[in-house]
Parts: structure tokens; sequence; C-alpha cells
């Protein structure tokens, strides 16, 4: 697939521990989350997961915006049927169920689909600039792909609340105190600061850290009792993997393990 609306670069490969930057680019509209850019990136990130050299992948934006929200024009005279049979958020999902570890790389707006976005992914590291928030109120509707859901997990009812029936703001600082974002760096450090947070997490093992992140996810759906179960049956099943064997015994010989992803 030919990309448009994406720009995605592949770094470290070369050493079996990569990663890699999908940036949004559609600056003049200061990256709003239309049907077009939400397939490629959907279609990116499905390639990637299936790259053995790739372990990790940070979304981004640029210093003005990391997405200021969907694009409204394709939306605004849409009936509730068509919605329906577009399946606006089919791409979505596909995100959802990405494997790999996701990063958020975000600088200046995150609103709306954009918030919702950096909310899908695993880590944000916001830049000072940041501005976090879920306007959709002022437009006549809700948020539709997951906002109500993942930053009242993140934040907790009172502030989701607030964020969503206001339709208010916050700053990078307030996102960093309330939960939603995991580290904020000035705004020349964002995607460095992010590049180090995706060369660690690459160096571990990936098998490893794909079961972790699908037991963390568990968490947010289920009950204490099946998370709890799901977490033992991915522990016990990475004793079926080299690296568990390499990792353990690397540990008792004093070494660095050499993991390979099986």
């Amino acid at each position: 697939m030919t990309y448009t609306s994406i720009i995605v670069t592949r770094l470290d490969t070369e050493n079996g521990k990569g990663f890699a930057i999908i940036q949004l680019n559609r600056p003049e509209v200061l990256n709003a989350l239309n049907i077009q850019l939400m397939e490629e990136l959907a279609d990116a990130l499905e390639s990637l997961d299936k790259d053995n050299a790739v372990r990790v992948t940070i979304i981004t934006g640029n210093d003005k915006a990391f997405a200021a929200g969907a694009d409204i024009k394709e939306m605004s005279d849409a009936s509730a049927v068509e919605m329906l049979i577009r399946d606006q958020f089919a791409r979505w999902d596909r995100i959802r169920r990405i494997k790999k570890p996701l990063i958020a790389a975000v600088s200046g707006f995150a609103l709306g689909g954009g918030c919702e976005l950096s909310m899908a992914c695993d880590i944000i590291v916001a830049s000072e600039t940041a501005r976090f928030g879920q306007p959709e109120i002022n437009i006549g509707v809700m948020p539709g792909a997951g906002g109500t859901q993942r930053l009242t997990r993140a934040v907790g009812k009172a502030k989701a609340m607030e964020m969503v029936l206001s339709g208010k703001m916050i700053t990078a600082e307030e996102a960093m105190d309330c939960g939603l974002v995991n580290k904020v760096v000035p705004v020349e450090y964002v995607l460095e600061e992010s590049k180090t947070i995706a060369r660690e997490i690459a160096s571990k093992p990936p098998i490893a850290v794909r079961l972790a992140k699908e037991s963390i996810l568990k968490a947010f759906d289920t009950t204490i009792e099946a998370g709890l179960e799901y977490e033992r049956k991915n522990f016990y099943l990475l004793f079926a993997s080299e690296d568990q064997k390499e990792g353990m015994k690397a540990f008792v010989e004093k070494r660095n393990a050499e993991w390979k992803g099986r």
C-alpha cells in the first residue's frame, strides 16, 4: 500500500531490535483523522506487527498537532444509517488488536480522535506543548473511538466527566498529574525520549513483551479473578519459549541474554 497521509520509518532493524516511527502527515489540517489516514495507519501497523525486525512502533504528528481530531467534513452530513454502513470505527478495532507495543509521541493538540489515538497506544510521551481533550460535545456529539472508556480508566470518573461534558482541554502537566501520560519533556526532546523508550523495550524478549502487554490490557475488560488466571496462563506459556531458557540461564551465568524471539 502506498501511503500519502502517513510517513513510515524503520530504525535499528539491522540488529534485530528495531522499531518504527509512523508520522501522521496531514499538516494542513492539523493531522485531522480522515478515513484514508486511518486506513493507512491500520494497514501500516498490521504490516509492522508482522515484521520480525520491528518490535515497537512510535506514532507521532508534528509540533503543532499530534492530531486535532476527526475530519468533521467527512461526517457532518451523514445519517445514522450511513455511519453504520461506513463502519466508522472498524479501523480503530484493527489498531486495538496490534500485538506489539505502541508509543504515542505527542506535541501540540491531541483532541477528540487525536486524544483517543494517543490513548489507544500503550505509552504516551508528551511535550510541554501538548494539549489533550475530548471536545466532541461542542459539535453536538460525544467521543466514539474509545474516549469515554479509555479516558475514564486512565484519569478516573470525575476528571473524565469534566473533560467530556465540558469539552475542556488539559495541559501536558495536568495529564501527567492525573495519570494520562507517562512523561512530559521539552518539545524538542519528545521524539528522542520516545525513541529511548522504544529501544529499551525492543531490547527485551519480544514474546514476553507481547504476552505482558496482552495481560495488562486484559485487566481492563475482565474481573480480577479472570485477569489473574489469564496472567498465570501467559506466565506458564512463556516456559515453552527459547527466550525463557536463555534468559534464566544468562541470569545464572551472570551474562547478557541473547533474545531470539522464539
